[in-house]
């Protein structure tokens, strides 16, 4: 809980909120399947989706870097430690690192796929600078529908796979 009151305002701030809930389910569902897949254990918890969003907010990070200059390459140097950090952790016996995992990748795809791209623009009529999203959800459907097939095509492989094991 802790993780998501520090991480979540910082990743819901420019991908805002519907963004947000959709990186963190969807990406909970990634890193539980990819633990279904490889873990031969039961595995609980939404530590999947918190990897999500840090994947989402390195994804961010990394797609605007020049925007950001020294302060972004050190808050995604940041964000690839406390990764790099948590999934050595999760070498310890009783960690599900197949859903971290799946998390963190699950985030990171999402945020390509329906990520914002801001950009500066200006109104040369009045002077005012705005940040605006350039790619704004709405135009992001195909891109997000192919994940969730993909996503709920290798759910099936893993239901199916298991069920033969």
């Amino acid at each position: 809980m802790y993780a998501l009151y520090a991480l979540g305002p910082q990743i819901e701030a420019p991908y805002g909120y519907l963004r947000f809930g959709l990186i963190y389910v969807l990406s909970g569902i990634t890193g539980v399947v990819l633990s279904m897949a490889l873990n031969p254990f039961r595995s609980v918890g939404a530590s999947g989706a918190i990897f999500g969003l840090i994947g989402a907010l390195g994804a961010y990070l990394y797609r605007h870097r020049k925007a950001f200059g020294g302060y972004g390459q050190r808050r995604l140097a940041n964000i690839v430690t406390i990764a790099a950090i948590n999934l050595l952790i999760g070498l310890s016996p009783g960690i599900d690192n197949w859903g971290h995992l799946g998390g963190l990748l699950g985030g990171a795809t999402l945020a390509v796929l329906i990520g914002p791209r801001l950009e500066l623009e200006t109104d040369y009529s009045t002077g005012q600078i705005a940040v605006v999203d350039q790619t704004p959800l709405a135009s992001r459907g195909i891109g997000l529908a192919a994940f969730c097939l993909g996503l709920l095509v290798l759910t099936g492989a893993v239901i199916v796979y298991r069920a033969g094991r």
